[in-house]
Formats: structure tokens, C-alpha cells, sequence
């Protein structure tokens, strides 16, 4: 009963709820805004988003996700009941199996909390798969193999690095460095190098825009409006790549140190399928300019960026729910 199968990719910055035979049924951000004296749920998704930053005291408008793991359990459980009503209406009569992709270094009380608000959101069964697992899956990377494959996934809340092999992940590091650090970062480095606060929300804007890791041949530019630091005034000033590159420099050096520890414990016979076949880069930070460029620089390691990485976990969290049995006998899965 395919129609009874749900994947979702539950991540801090964007949910994508997936559907057999229907493909992608939600793609929107993990944001809800909710009423501060009751705790009532006012929008979630695109319409919460547009809330960030802008609410009154009496709306907050915020990530009920840190990191890739629940920060808030309750709004969690409404953000997935949310998603499962679009699916199956108010009335909910059928309770789906639904697959959730967690972050690799989650604790066994993050996994849990993961299951219970899944299964008290509607969901008849809940079960989980590593992130990397997925994204190898979405990038139609054979996992089963006894040939090493390596994945870099880097998300909004966390960035994942594996080395699968035999159906699991042989080397695996999990650092809660991605999307939102560099989003924070360019605000940082905005602030020190002009005076000019930016939110968050414009960071990412920028980084999406003129964002790389590299310098490049041209240098593009974008103009920019936050308050004055000194004087608390608006103004605007035009940013360019150059300015960009500086300022993610922190957080992808922390991300580049943990690519080279998963590198590290690779056992060798690993190691050199790593370096025939490369690695392959999935999530919304392989979008960032140069970014298979830098890797490959600094690891030695050829580089390259899966094939529509933003959706490369939420497919296969898919692929795995679609072949629900064969993925029970492995020991990828946990449920309620």
C-alpha cells in the first residue's frame, strides 16, 4: 500500500514531505510561527518564513528545529501533523508508515524524541534512517556495495560525512556546522567590515546570490539594507563575492577539519575506492560556488555535486520507504 508511505527529510532550515507514485507533496521551510500568550499555531511553512525577524511580541515566528534534531518537541509534532493532514485530510483515516532522515551523530534520546512526535503527530509506525544514508540513496549511489562510497551532505542545521559500504556507514562524522553558520557568519562579517546589521534572512539571500568559497573570475555584487550599527539608521551597501569568500572562511575550515577526521579512520582498501570514484557532494551548501573545487583542493580527493543536491536526502528517504521490508532486515532501522 504505497499511499500508506511517508517520507519526510525533517531539516532545520526546510521540510520536504515525499509521497510514492506522488513524488514531493510539500517542500517548504521548517519555520512556525505561533502565538506567545497561548502557544497557538498561527502559519507554518512559507508563510511562517515570511514572518521571520518581522513578528510583534505577541507572534514568534521560529525553527522548531536546532541543528537537525527537535528543539521544540511540541511544535514539532503540530509542524508533521501539519504535513499529514495536506496528505490525508482532516479526518486522518488511514495512519501511515512514515520514514523521518535524522542526522548521523543524533543521541539515542534525539532519536526518541524523533519517533514519539512522528507517532503522535498521526503516523502509524515511525522509523528513521541516517542522513548520509539517504543522501547516498538520493544520489543513486549503490550503498550495498562492498566498494566504499563517500558523501558529504551539507544541510542547514548539520553537515554529515560518511563512508558507506556493505549497506552502512563504515566512517561517519556529524558536526552541527552548515547552512545557518554560514548564513551567520555573512551576517557577522557585514557587521564588522561595515558597520550594517543584516538578519539572518538576508544573509541567506546573499549567500544564495553572489555566495562562493573561492574567489572567481567575476566578482558579482549585491546591494544590501540592514540597520547602522552606530547611528541605528537604515542603509544599504553593495556586497561582493570577494566579501563573501572571507566570510565563510570560519565555518568551512570546521567543516573541511571534519572531512579529514572521516578520511582519516577510512580503513585503506576504503580509502582507494574513495579516490577512484570521488565524493560526491549533496544538501543545500553544495549549491555554494567552487564548493567541489575547494574539497577537492584540500582533500586531494576529486569532488563532485550530486544531480539536484537540495532533494538528494529527501529521495532517498523515499527509496527506502518504497522497499520498507527489505530495509527492516537491515540494521539502518529504529521505530516505536
Amino acid at each position: 500500500m504505497f499511499n500508506r508511505r511517508v517520507a519526510i527529510d525533517l531539516g532545520t532550515t526546510n521540510t520536504v514531505v515525499m509521497v510514492p507514485r506522488l513524488g514531493i507533496v510539500a517542500q517548504e521551510p521548517s519555520v512556525v510561527a505561533i502565538q506567545a500568550d497561548n502557544e497557538s499555531i498561527m502559519a507554518i511553512g512559507n508563510e511562517a518564513k515570511e514572518m521571520l525577524g518581522r513578528t510583534p511580541d505577541s507572534i514568534i515566528a521560529a525553527h522548531p528545529l536546532k541543528d537537525g534534531v527537535i528543539a521544540n518537541y511540541k511544535i514539532t509534532e503540530s509542524m508533521i501533523s501539519y504535513y499529514l493532514t495536506k496528505i490525508y485530510g482532516r479526518l486522518r483515516i488511514i495512519r501511515p508508515d512514515v520514514m523521518v532522515a535524522v542526522p548521523a551523530g543524533v543521541t539515542s534520546t534525539e532519536r526518541r524524541a524523533v519517533i514519539d512526535a512522528t507517532t503522535s503527530a498521526g503516523a502509524r509506525q515511525a522509523y528513521l534512517i541516517k542522513e548520509p544514508i539517504a543522501a547516498a540513496l538520493g544520489a543513486e549511489i549503490d550503498i550495498a556495495s562492498s566498494s566504499g562510497n563517500m558523501v558529504i551532505d551539507i544541510g542547514g542545521g548539520t553537515t554529515e560525512i560518511a563512508v558507506i559500504a556493505l549497506g552502512d556507514t563504515v566512517a561517519v562524522n556529524s558536526v552541527r556546522v552548515a547552512g545557518n553558520k554560514i548564513d551567520q557568519a555573512i551576517a557577522n562579517h557585514v557587521r564588522k567590515q561595515h558597520n550594517l546589521i543584516i538578519g539572518l534572512s538576508t544573509a541567506e539571500q546573499v549567500k544564495i546570490k553572489i555566495g562562493a568559497v573561492m574567489d572567481t573570475k567575476k566578482d558579482r555584487s549585491m546591494e544590501v539594507s540592514g540597520s547602522n550599527a552606530i547611528t541605528g539608521l537604515p542603509e544599504s551597501i553593495l556586497l561582493h563575492t570577494s566579501d563573501i569568500v572571507k566570510a565563510v572562511r570560519p565555518p568551512l575550515g570546521e567543516i573541511i577539519s571534519a572531512v579529514k577526521i572521516v578520511l582519516q579512520k577510512t580503513p585503506p582498501e576504503l580509502s582507494a575506492d574513495v579516490m577512484e570514484k570521488g565524493i560526491i557532494l549533496t544538501g543545500g551548501g553544495a549549491l555554494l560556488q567552487k564548493i567541489d573545487e575547494l574539497f577537492t583542493k584540500v582533500t586531494g580527493v576529486p569532488c563532485q555535486i550530486a544531480e539536484d543536491p537540495l532533494l538528494c536526502v529527501a529521495r532517498g528517504t523515499l527509496k527506502a520507504v518504497e522497499n520498507l521490508d527489505a530495509f527492516k532486515r537491515s540494521a539502518l532501522w529504529a521505530k516505536k
